[in-house]
């Protein structure tokens, strides 16, 4: 295991030093492939134009994937760290240089297993999550269609080394999107009478739909309404023709999905028709609230603590996570590793504590070793 932890972090130092944005993944595909060839993984080619896909074991047997992301974010480093990215404005303040390389190890030891496995386990290097974008990309290939069940992970920076957080249910939020443009009619700002003001019509719409969560939605939902942008105007004696709002809405479900676009939609046109005003309101759903699997959760749960972590009932997170995209029609469980106490994900001082790459590495492998054991019991 001390060796394995050498040459992982020797990998994760080096995926630090050269983050890459969704989509843009291209060394660090090539670095995943080169380290996958070495150990003769099979590639699986696909035409997603980023990414890796991977298998290890029988053919023959069921079929589970272990997924780690790959994308960082433009964010600027100050960490100080000796490894820390040479690409200015580039860093991965989210920890997937350390699930690329945790992963990365699962295969190293289920190469050396491959034997032993009663299955086939597909490794996923994804693209794009911070974007929204690989998960359903990957999927969209059809490469997956045979996958049984997904496992995936993430750092934790509220949990220490040698903590898992693991809880049935939905853990993590939809992250939808919306923008709603309001027109009104522009003028000299000393003649409002010859105008329709976009501004006011903007700031009553800021908090009707603020009210849409404490209203409209059931008390004891999880869901999550916030206002990010809001701008008109370019100068300070002439009234706008526009009026622009921008905003993230959250939930754990889809029927509350469903119910808060439909509110959402509803009371911004009526705001900008008390206003005299058009509402162009443009909403996107991205990816699905992130609900796992009570079994294959409850399995994960168990080898955590036969392997000697402490774990516990993960939070429920407001945050969004494509990983749901592959449980929409398939089961699996999506676990947070402690990886250290520190800033927060996205922060521009988040650090992965290195110290957690083999012992995560080791899970993912047992993990996959035991739970394609078990599938091939169901099957005889």
């Amino acid at each position: 295991m001390e060796r394995l932890q050498e040459t992982l972090e020797a990998i994760f130092m080096d995926l630090h030093r050269h983050p890459e944005l969704g989509k843009e993944e291209v060394r660090t595909t090539a670095r995943v492939k080169e380290l996958l060839g070495e150990r003769n993984i099979a590639i699986v080619e696909h035409d997603v134009p980023t990414g890796v896909l991977a298998n290890i074991g029988d053919p023959s047997g069921p079929v589970i994937a272990l997924r780690a992301d790959m994308d960082a974010l433009p964010v600027t480093e100050e960490t100080g760290l000796p490894y820390a990215s040479e690409i200015p404005g580039k860093m991965h303040a989210c920890g997937h240089d350390f699930h690329t390389t945790a992963l990365l190890g699962a295969a190293m030891l289920l190469k050396e297993r491959e034997d032993t496995l009663a299955g086939q386990v597909r490794l996923i290097f994804q693209p794009g999550e911070e974007i929204n974008y690989g998960a359903q990309a990957l999927l969209d290939t059809g490469k997956l269609s045979d996958v049984r069940e997904f496992y995936g992970l993430h750092t934790d920076p509220n949990l220490d080394v040698g903590t898992l957080g693991i809880r049935p249910g939905p853990i993590m939020a939809s992250p939808d999107r919306f923008k709603v443009r309001i027109t009104g009619k522009g003028g000299h700002g000393a003649e409002p009478q010859s105008c329709i003001d976009p501004v006011p019509c903007m700031a009553s719409m800021i908090l009707a739909l603020q009210q849409v969560v404490a209203r409209r939605i059931s008390p004891i939902s999880a869901c999550v309404l916030s206002i990010t942008r809001a701008v008109s105007g370019n100068t300070w004696n002439v009234t706008p023709e526009h009026a622009e709002i921008e905003g993230t809405l959250r939930t754990m479900t889809d029927t509350e999905r469903d119910l808060g676009e439909r509110v959402l939609r509803e009371t911004a046109a009526s705001v900008a028709k008390a206003y005299d005003c058009n509402a162009e309101i443009t909403y996107l759903r991205q990816s699905r609230p992130l609900v796992n699997s009570p079994e294959q959760t409850a399995f994960a749960d168990r080898v955590g603590r036969e392997l000697g972590f402490t774990v516990i009932a993960q939070e429920m997170s407001m945050i969004g996570e494509d990983f749901a995209m592959y449980l929409k029609d398939k089961p699996g469980c999506f676990v947070r590793v402690g990886t250290g106490k520190g800033p927060i994900l996205h922060h521009p001082q988040f650090v992965a504590d290195r110290r957690a790459l083999a012992r995560t590495s080791e899970y993912l492998a047992t993990l996959a070793q035991r739970r394609l054991a078990y599938l091939r019991t169901l099957e005889e």
